[in-house]
């Protein structure tokens, strides 16, 4: 496989943009190799700067389940296009994406429009803070809410700790708001309850996928409402990977509880930068200009990105067998790749949660990021890298999880499988 353009590529960028990137694991540090430098992309194909095709389960890192280049998101695109960039004032598109969403979602009566998941996940919290008055929140370790400083934190010592920043630049006095329990582990989310006393919120992934795909059990999840109503506080879904692509209603087709706030991304903008948080009236209704919460943003609700995030929710609504049809397609993919991994004596775990999925390679299954942080990175590097030759683009990290889309089928699947039994069958000579 020819490379000289991505190195030469990838070199230049290194020149002008820190590590070559403009978010970190494109990088490759932890798969290493050179990164792929896009140029082009169709359906579930990606094309290189050296004109290497690669079978894609990024797909934008999760926006893009009905693929790369859909003629009627791109369609929609172009008519917003030919309208203007943007206005910095309301409009019609943004009214009736939230009507799509709201729609979807029971627990959610009004919506706000942001451009990240970054933002959503930031003013949800401020929102529960300000609902509650209260200050602490609980987070979970291996759940990933966007880099705001008080949820770039990592745990302490014990399961259950005031954390501590996981990032230089971000100051103590930010994280000791943010207490930091074990993931699938109630006991650790009551002590922080009880660490605190002034605990505002809990935001949690319900699906998670940026420790890999790790769902939370029922009773965790279920727990954890259990919890905020016991200690008066409000529990926030972060479903900006999961929400339209784990199901239509993301978590909620898979739990039997309602969070006070939910925040979106990914999907609802259709692969343009777009994001949302949401919840019932009296939550929302503290937002400025109603109440006195503050939050604002000058590109929030741009028409581009509405255009193509309403454009593909309204094409899922209209096939909601999309859901059924990926899923089946992701456990096959698993499904197939851990027969071929067992077969030349590779230990692997998967996971598929509509037309998200994951793997590990480790013996057993992973509950929370303690069980992550014990997989096989090394084998998975190798792998990583030999797929990629195979001209299959996996997530460049074990802690990411992958995404199947429409244009996808049973024939590119198997074809992948059967990749992976080539690559298998190196690794297994090479040890």
């Amino acid at each position: 496989m020819n490379l000289l353009n991505n190195i030469n590529d990838f070199n230049e960028a290194k020149s002008v943009i820190p590590g070559g990137v403009n978010s970190p694991v494109r990088a490759f540090k932890s798969v290493g190799g050179n990164p792929r430098i896009i140029r082009d992309s169709n359906k579930c194909y990606l094309i290189d700067e050296d004109g290497n095709k690669y079978i894609d389960f990024i797909q934008s890192w999760g926006p893009l389940i009905l693929g790369h280049k859909d003629s009627d998101v791109i369609n929609a695109v172009k008519d917003a296009l030919n309208r203007g960039l943007g206005y910095g004032a309301p409009t019609v598109g943004e009214t009736k994406i939230a009507k799509e969403i709201i729609s979807t979602y029971d627990c959610v009566d009004k919506i706000r429009l942001v451009s990240s998941g970054t933002e959503a996940t930031m003013s949800a919290i401020r929102l529960a803070r300000a609902a509650t008055n209260k200050n602490d929140i609980i987070k979970f370790d291996g759940n990933y809410h966007g880099h705001s400083d008080s949820l770039l934190v990592s745990a302490g010592s014990g399961c259950a700790t005031f954390g501590s920043p996981s990032s230089p630049g971000v100051p103590s006095d930010f994280s000791k708001h943010t207490l930091v329990a074990r993931y699938n582990d109630l006991d650790s989310v009551e002590s922080c309850f009880k660490a605190s006393g002034d605990v505002a919120c809990i935001i949690v992934e319900p699906i998670a996928g940026n420790m890999g795909l790790v769902p939370g059990d029922r009773e965790f999840i279920n727990g954890l409402r259990v919890l905020c109503d016991k200690y008066d506080a409000l529990l926030i879904f972060d479903e900006v990977m999961s929400g339209f692509r784990a199901s239509l209603q993301g978590a909620l087709s898979y739990y039997d509880i309602i969070p006070d706030l939910v925040t979106f991304g990914k999907v609802i903008g259709g692969g343009l930068p777009l994001a949302a948080f949401g919840g019932k009236s009296h939550i929302m209704d503290l937002l400025s200009p109603l109440g006195s919460v503050y939050q604002a943003g000058t590109l929030s609700g741009n028409p581009i990105a509405v255009a193509a995030g309403y454009a593909t929710l309204k094409k899922i609504k209209q096939d909601l067998s999309i859901y059924n049809r990926l899923e089946k397609l992701a456990i096959l993919l698993t499904s197939g790749m851990v027969k071929k991994a067992n077969d030349f004596g590779f230990a692997m775990q998967s996971c598929v949660r509509g037309s998200m999925f994951g793997f590990f390679f480790c013996d057993s299954e992973v509950k929370n990021f303690d069980d992550a942080k014990k997989v096989d990175t090394k084998l998975f590097a190798r792998f990583h890298q030999k797929m990629l030759e195979q001209g299959v683009y996996f997530a460049p990290s074990s802690f990411e999880c992958g995404f199947v889309c429409s244009p996808m089928n049973e024939n590119i699947i198997n074809e992948v499988i059967e990749r992976c039994e080539v690559v298998f069958n190196e690794l297994a000579n090479e040890q």
